[in-house]
């Protein structure tokens, strides 16, 4: 033990000393010396800041095992995974930061099959080097009935690769009510400039006319674009030019048609009782050359952007060195080729899709689950918070068919006090679940809209846990 006169310090034990000790050895046989060792001198550094700033007196009563707990906690932080599942109660079924559309089974084992050594370019019966883009095209071509068809790593790139090999140097005309704002702060008009084309604006906000677009072409015009509004909707006095009509107009100059769905859906959303959305094959036969969408929104599958159309203008864009930085890797391509797949039968999509499927979902078969699960959660929250079913609107999210919302069920659970800090408490302790639980706040609650929510378990066996992580 230090003397009175010796420094509140001395009594901190070495890393030697602690390395030393049998726990120690099995943190090590576990993890590695250096991972300990690190994590140690972090514990100890800690222990030593708050010695400074309390005194002696903080000193714990046994330092070896507490810094040998910091460490073993500070590991288990470190080696935890930061990529988790959670449950997604936001009401906004494509979440672009939850991870947008839920894939299926059957895309997920395709990825774990691909996932070792795969032919992704390699031609099994030439034996030769082959294309990655070989794996989906021909599923792609039949469902959009354009004549080849390519694979990046999402819309946006789709976007800037296609107008850095067609329009790089030239000018592009859009209309002004289509330049819009995607996700994280991306503008089309700045996807533009990176891609090297100069924007021209044509029309107005809401209202542009064909001879707008004809004006706009001269000699430095490389193509004609029709931008998807995802997010937001142009209503009342409007007018936007056909999609035959652009088309019409472009090929009468001797140029490229290019449209970009956005979301993009590969069937006709309404026979499922969904609204209408414009589909690729809509786009190319009504004239378009080329046409860009997601893979993982409407679609149903993973992150990446798609090209489809003609075969000449597709063979322009592989030839562009930047396709190659742009390009999906195997997984992604297994699993596209999985949910394509799916589409040979458009009957059964619903109960194989699990994004269609959750937008289908029944209002009255959502309610009955909230009632069930409200009856468990209230006891637990007793003297926290009140727990109600209440109606509420889920939306589809991720720009597709931004003004449409889906008849939906939540629980509100609003703090019994009344305070915001509660609220965050309790919003943070969700969270904090071992398979975490996203809601939203709203009029001072917070709510998860169970639209998503396909199995109640996955919930009510993380209530203890709710339970204790709200007493801490």
């Amino acid at each position: 033990m230090p003397t009175e006169n010796s420094s509140p310090f001395a009594a901190i034990p070495s890393i030697d000393r602690i390395m030393r000790r049998d726990d120690a050895a099995e943190l090590v046989s576990a993890h590695g010396r250096g991972l300990v060792t690190e994590s140690l001198r972090e514990a100890t550094a800690t222990l030593r800041d708050v010695i400074a700033t309390h005194g002696a007196g903080a000193m714990p009563h046994d330092p070896e095992a507490h810094l040998l707990a910091r460490a073993r906690r500070r590991i288990a932080r470190l080696l935890d995974d930061t990529l988790k599942p959670v449950l997604n109660l936001t009401g906004t079924v494509l979440h672009t930061n939850l991870g947008r559309a839920p894939l299926p089974g059957e895309a997920i084992d395709a990825m774990v099959r691909a996932a070792g050594a795969s032919n992704v370019e390699f031609d099994l019966e030439a034996g030769r080097r082959g294309e990655r883009d070989d794996h989906v095209e021909g599923w792609l071509c039949r469902l959009t009935g354009a004549e080849s068809a390519t694979v990046v790593n999402n819309n946006a790139a789709a976007v800037l690769l296609l107008l850095n090999s067609l329009a790089r140097g030239m000018q592009v005309p859009v209309s002004r009510g289509e330049l819009i704002e995607i996700g994280g702060a991306f503008r089309m008009p700045d996807i533009m400039a990176r891609a090297g084309c100069r924007l021209v604006e044509v029309g107005t906000t809401n209202r542009t006319h064909l001879k707008d677009f004809r004006h706009a072409i001269n000699a430095r015009t490389a193509l004609l674009m029709k931008v998807h509004t995802s997010n937001y909707a142009v209503t009342g006095f409007t007018a936007a030019v056909p999609e035959a009509d652009l088309a019409g107009l472009a090929h009468e100059h001797g140029l490229p048609m290019v449209d970009d769905l956005g979301s993009g859906t590969l069937v006709d959303m309404s026979r499922y009782g969904l609204p209408r959305e414009r589909t690729p094959r809509e786009s190319l036969e009504q004239g378009s050359d080329l046409v860009s969408f997601s893979g993982d929104k409407l679609l149903g599958g993973p992150q990446c952007g798609i090209i489809v159309g003609r075969a000449d203008l597709v063979g322009r864009l592989r030839a562009n060195p930047m396709k190659r930085a742009m390009r999906v890797d195997k997984v992604t391509l297994a699993a596209l080729g999985a949910v394509l797949r799916l589409y040979s039968d458009p009957d059964r999509l619903p109960e194989r899709l699990p994004a269609l499927r959750l937008l289908l979902r029944d209002r009255d078969a959502i309610a009955a689950v909230a009632r069930a699960l409200a009856q468990v959660l209230a006891p637990r929250l007793d003297g926290v918070a009140t727990v109600q079913v209440v109606d509420c609107a889920s939306q589809i999210g991720s720009g597709a068919l931004p003004v449409e919302s889906l008849p939906s069920a939540a629980l509100s659970i609003a703090p019994v006090d009344g305070s915001g800090r509660t609220l965050e408490r309790l919003a943070g302790a969700f969270r904090a679940l071992p398979v975490p639980v996203i809601g939203r706040v709203a009029d001072g609650a917070l709510l998860f809209d169970l639209r998503c929510l396909e199995e109640p378990a996955q919930f009510t066996e993380q209530i203890d846990a709710l339970r204790v992580s709200l007493k801490g």
